[in-house]
């Protein structure tokens, strides 16, 4: 990355353990945002809480292994390190099983956290994280200091109000849904409308917000950028797992667009990254800048025929 596109990325929420029946992996949508971000050489930060056990420290370890910086992870002896249980259906859509409480819900706000985030230029967060009050205080404190703020809604029931989730909306400059997301907050909005393009403006209107996305799982994703559309019908893939598609997607579709790149541009790389994500098993495969436009260019070439 050249200088002039060279910042400064935080990301806030929850790291754990993605605990699947036959292995688990770190995971945890921020850290794996932070993780996509930083492999595509932007300088990240991620703040999180972690307990004092084995779990706490192999995270840690993976961190630095990963050249991420864990100074801002929190240590915490009073509660565990977080653990999700994640079962694979055959279709390789998973669904969690979410302990709490676990450290992550414990983050106690500190001045090197607001300097942090006062000098970075994106900041990322998700609902998950609003679940205990304590965590949901130090975000609401930290998006006052935050210049550039991307939600990404990752709705884990029960652990979202609808209230809480409106004000989070509502401070984010850039919203990121999947489209079950969409419908569950277009009715919780009480939307009068029935098409996707239409609730994307509305809940855009709604929360005063100019940037939404919303992913489609294997066909794309659609981008609201400043009153216009951007369409991306998605590229085929042999799904293995879904985990970590759609961070990988947000890291990498926030990067592009801070970079200058299109919104158009930016939208399809994001979705070929998300679906190479989803085409590997855990939420983090590493993929060189080549491999992505090869791939892009194989199933543009397919698409063509």
């Amino acid at each position: 990355m050249d200088k002039k596109n060279n910042f400064k990325a935080v990301c806030f929420g929850e790291v754990l353990w993605d605990v699947f029946p036959s292995h688990k992996k770190i995971g945890g949508a921020p850290l794996n945002v932070a993780l996509r971000m930083n492999s595509l050489g932007v300088n990240t930060t991620i703040i999180s809480r972690i307990g004092k056990d084995e779990d706490g420290d192999d995270i840690v370890s993976f961190l630095k292994d990963q050249k991420v910086s864990s100074d801002s992870i929190q240590v915490g002896e009073d509660y565990k390190t977080g653990v999700v249980n994640v079962m694979i259906n055959e279709k390789g859509n998973a669904s969690y099983d979410i302990m709490y409480p676990s450290s992550w819900d414990k983050i106690t706000l500190t001045q090197e956290m607001i300097e942090k985030v006062s000098e970075s230029d994106v900041f990322i967060f998700g609902s998950l994280i609003c679940r205990d009050e304590v965590s949901r205080s130090t975000l609401f404190a930290l998006l006052d200091k935050a210049k550039y703020k991307v939600m990404d809604a990752n709705l884990r029931a029960p652990y979202y109000t609808t209230e809480v989730l409106i004000e989070l909306m509502s401070k984010a400059d850039f919203i990121k849904l999947n489209d079950e997301e969409l419908k569950k907050i277009s009715i919780e909005l009480k939307s009068p409308y029935n098409s996707f393009e239409q609730n994307m403006k509305f809940i855009a209107e709604k929360t005063n917000t100019k940037q939404i996305c919303v992913t489609k799982g294997e066909f794309g994703a659609v981008l609201y950028y400043n009153d216009k559309f951007y369409y991306n019908s998605g590229y085929f893939i042999k799904v293995v797992d879904t985990v970590g598609a759609g961070d990988s997607f947000l890291a990498t579709l926030i990067v592009r667009l801070l970079k200058g790149k299109s919104p158009q541009k930016s939208l399809n790389y994001a979705c070929a990254v998300g679906a190479l994500v989803a085409g590997q098993e855990g939420a983090n495969p590493k993929f060189s800048n080549t491999e992505i436009k090869k791939y892009m260019m194989l199933e543009e070439k397919k698409s063509k025929k």
